[in-house]
């Protein structure tokens, strides 16, 4: 999977250095969460010094996760580092963090999205999730990967393959997984868990979501007020995975949730099953993820936003019928 000189570059950078921080994307998921646990766990274990953070608190899905606790909330980085290490970042910026410009970083990608912006750069667009290629980097760094790291590996590529069902997945995603098993990771408690201890708070904003769900042909789409959420009493984690139940639909091959903030503004989440390339609609607007999940926040009212995303969408089904008839 790996590219030998990127991941070559990243370990000698750990080898020589003796202070690390680690951090990901703000508003952090299963993939984030879990991948900064077992990097800071990896880097322990070589006797390196190693802050974890996030600019955003850990969703509650993940608070059980081995050491979270170690994963120190906060908007700014202080103190000397030899490198700091971002995962599932497109720069900097996205981490949300003030304080580490003109630091030397190593960027840990596999987002279709990702870009060459840190002082190593190790991409991989075929690696299931950002997890995959710490589990990588574990193993050439001669770590043992324990009963702590398996969970948290497991749980980010369990989360960011949704549930092994988004394109991409292959034979050696699978093979990861099991050697995660064998490792300590055990997949019915981790699952039992993600899937089945929804708060009743996201199951009353589902129901506002759904009572808003709309299709049209292969598009579907639904959407929530920042009303809604509070009426729900629901977080913003809460919305996480809403959007499956658009893209869920038979003869539906791309879906978006739309979430209206606080400001005004409106969060997008577009899935894909596949043909349309979802990463490129996201990097238009300013985000970016994944061919066949991906997310941006784009200036509302919601109406205008909904028409603004539809229009996109419907831009790139008609491109998928032009080149069919062509065929």
């Amino acid at each position: 999977m790996q590219k030998p000189n990127d991941i070559r570059a990243v370990l000698n950078a750990i080898e020589s250095g003796s202070r690390f921080l680690v951090a990901a994307h703000a508003r952090p998921d299963g993939d984030a969460i879990g991948s900064i646990l077992a990097c800071g766990m990896m880097l322990r274990q070589l006797g390196k010094h190693a802050d974890m953070v996030s600019r955003d608190s850990v969703p509650i899905l993940y608070r059980n996760l081995p050491s979270v606790e170690a994963i120190r909330i906060t908007d700014r980085v202080d103190g000397d580092y030899d490198a700091v290490i971002l995962l599932e970042c497109d720069g900097i910026e996205r981490t949300g963090l003030r304080g580490l410009q003109g630091r030397f970083t190593i960027n840990i990608d596999h987002h279709f999205s990702g870009k060459n912006f840190a002082d190593i750069n190790w991409i991989e667009n075929n690696a299931c999730a950002v997890a995959a290629m710490v589990y990588e980097l574990t193993l050439l760094a001669g770590v043992h990967i324990t009963k702590e790291m398996a969970t948290c590996l497991y749980t980010a590529v369990l989360t960011d393959t949704g549930s092994f069902c988004y394109a991409g997945i292959d034979a050696r995603t699978f093979e990861v997984a099991a050697d995660l098993v064998r490792r300590g990771a055990d997949p019915v408690p981790i699952a039992q868990h993600l899937y089945f201890s929804n708060p009743a708070s996201k199951m009353n904003l589902l129901g506002s979501a759904l009572r808003n769900l709309r299709s049209e042909g292969r598009m579907a789409w639904m959407w929530v007020s920042y009303d809604d959420l509070v009426d729900a009493g629901a977080a913003e984690e809460d919305c996480e995975g809403l959007v499956n139940y658009a893209i869920g639909i038979a003869g539906v091959d791309v879906a978006v949730f739309l979430r209206e903030l606080k400001d005004h503004r409106v969060r997008l989440s577009l899935r894909s099953k596949g043909e349309i390339n979802v990463a490129r609609v996201a990097e238009c607007l300013g985000g970016g993820g994944h061919s066949h999940a991906s997310g941006c926040t784009i200036d509302g009212p919601l109406a205008t936003a909904t028409e603004s995303i539809l229009g996109r969408l419907r831009t790139c089904l008609q491109t998928l019928v032009t080149e069919d008839a062509l065929q």
